[in-house]
């Protein structure tokens, strides 16, 4: 274990929240002087800490603790008929794990990803530095699992590898392939993913129970949810 009492943290100032509209948010930070060390941010992620492009947060917010940290056990994973589907359907799709790089078909599939489902959004409109900022960073534990049809890339899932377990940084998909449902069935690979590789789980990120947007998370059960500093699951 590392000594977590060593590190620095810094806190913004508040600011609009994202996902409830009459909120103020605030976000802790790692130090960005501390090096990207992949047991202190397996660590942070049993407190509810994420990472976006080479800084690592979680929520601070004074007045609000709406946003809950969700994890999927890599085992016991109940599917329901709409899940089971969902893998049925995209049994075709290969799944390669490539090393994160900047390339035109992903920034293209990303670029329309977000101005067709997120044009409401913090990250709309998208752009290339946007994009390499976010998701391109050279670390050792991140990878770009491609899923793709006869060659053709259909979702891309950044993901960490992280001694405790996957970490869901991103994914993006094909708007047009809605009926395959590639968001979730990203989800679903990802848990499968884990259990191959003999790890505890899957860290989804925040479940934010009045926010429309998170509802989908809570589909999958058993999850884990970071209460008072303690995971509770609900089956």
């Amino acid at each position: 274990m590392t000594s977590l009492a060593r590190l620095k943290f810094y806190a913004t100032q508040p600011h609009a929240c994202s996902y409830l509209p009459d909120e103020q948010a605030t976000t802790l930070f790692l130090d960005p002087s501390q090096p990207m060390d992949v047991q202190v941010y397996a660590e942070l992620s049993e407190l509810g800490f994420r990472r976006s492009g080479d800084h690592l947060y979680r929520p601070h917010c004074q007045r609000c603790n709406a946003c809950i940290p969700a994890r999927l056990p890599a085992e016991g994973l109940q599917l329901n008929r709409q899940q089971k589907r969902i893998l049925k359907r995209n049994a075709d799709l290969t799944v390669t794990n490539v090393r994160p790089s900047f390339t035109e078909e992903y920034y293209g599939l990303y670029a329309t990803y977000i101005e067709q489902r997120h044009a409401d959004g913090d990250m709309y409109p998208p752009s290339r530095d946007q994009f390499h900022t976010f998701l391109v960073r050279d670390l050792p534990f991140s990878r770009f699992y491609e899923f793709r049809l006869d060659g053709r890339l259909l979702a891309l899932a950044v993901t960490d590898v992280l001694p405790n377990g996957l970490s869901a940084v991103y994914t993006f998909y094909d708007p047009s392939e809605e009926r395959r449902s590639l968001g979730r069935f990203a989800i679903l690979w990802q848990v499968g993913e884990a259990a191959r590789l003999g790890l505890e789980g899957l860290y989804l990120g925040y479940w934010i129970k009045n926010c429309r947007k998170m509802n989908y998370k809570t589909e999958y059960r058993p999850i884990e949810l970071l209460v008072n500093q303690r995971w509770i699951t609900l089956n």
